[in-house]
């Protein structure tokens, strides 16, 4: 009885460990208690229509996550919004996933919101409602057990800076640019951006970003630790392969473990320091004694 009582008692801890670790991933930042009313963003988020945001999953376990609204270079329409918060929700739901490339249809990666849409929502509240509808979407990119990269062609420009900071990495082609243009439009970046950019580079670095409304080309961007690796090729094709070869580096193996490496590395990123060990080691135990485990413990049987 009691070796099945532990185990039993052990399957049903790790649930519940891996249900709470699945509720803090998804708990968004806003909901009614911060004035957030999102039901109403929605609806006038709804009128702002054109461009897509398309998800295919392809057979090696990597997403495509593609903007498409060419003609505004890539800019975000509200129904764009809306549909990244759906394609966000599908990623969720993806359980064997292990890596997401983010690009932009057309050779270029996104100019940021559609002016139509910020033109109409002016007002402070509408501003702010729709400032926390994309902080709690890219919040939860940001959180996927996935490995993301952010292939940036062309430019990404304001909002689209702020996206690629939502990626865990940035891949750039030859003569593209990120550039964080907020203060040009008498603004701060307003969907997470700086909070990101200034864990990416650092503060110091950030604020020069910001407030110098500074172009940063590729060899800026690796200098600043910004970009991984400016790619070959300028060409989407060729690009896109590219960026599928640098993040299979970093993909092959198992799913469970490189979804746990993820997850270890947002708990370290995201909570004071005894929550983020206690957080490693309940992932540790979902992935200890696990198939892939057990595998390597036959494969390597003896210290060399």
């Amino acid at each position: 009885l009691f070796p099945e009582m532990a185990a039993s008692l052990g399957k049903n801890f790790l649930q519940t460990t891996r249900e709470r670790i699945l509720q803090q991933r998804r708990a968004s930042l806003y909901n009614g208690a911060h004035g957030y009313e999102e039901e109403s963003i929605k609806k006038k988020l709804q009128q702002f229509a054109g461009g897509s945001i398309s998800l295919s999953k392809e057979d090696n376990d990597i997403g495509l996550l593609t903007l498409n609204n060419p003609k505004l270079m890539n800019a975000f329409t509200g129904t764009m919004m809306l549909e990244l918060q759906e394609r966000v929700t599908e990623l969720e739901n993806w359980k064997d996933g292990k890596g997401l490339i983010i690009y932009g249809a057309g050779n270029t990666f996104c100019s940021g919101s559609d002016l139509n849409a910020v033109k109409a929502i002016s007002n402070s509240q509408d501003g702010m409602n729709m400032c926390m509808f994309m902080q709690n979407t890219l919040t939860r990119l940001m959180r996927l057990p996935l490995i993301s990269v952010a292939l940036v062609q062309g430019k990404a420009v304001g909002g689209g800076a702020e996206l690629t900071t939502a990626c865990d990495f940035r891949l750039m082609t030859p003569g593209s640019e990120i550039r964080f243009v907020h203060k040009h439009m008498g603004l701060v970046p307003g969907w997470g951006g700086a909070a990101r950019l200034v864990r990416i580079v650092g503060s110091g670095a950030a604020l020069r970003l910001l407030s110098g409304a500074t172009r940063v080309d590729p060899e800026k961007a690796l200098h600043l630790g910004l970009s991984e690796e400016t790619l070959a090729s300028s060409d989407e094709t060729s690009a896109l392969e590219e960026a599928r070869a640098w993040l299979r580096q970093y993909t092959e193996g198992p799913a469970s473990v490189i979804r746990a490496a993820k997850k270890v590395v947002t708990a370290g990123r995201e909570l004071p320091l005894e929550a983020a060990l206690r957080t490693e080691k309940d992932i540790f135990g979902t992935v200890w004694g696990g198939p892939a485990n057990l595998q390597a413990l036959v494969r390597r049987p003896k210290h060399k």
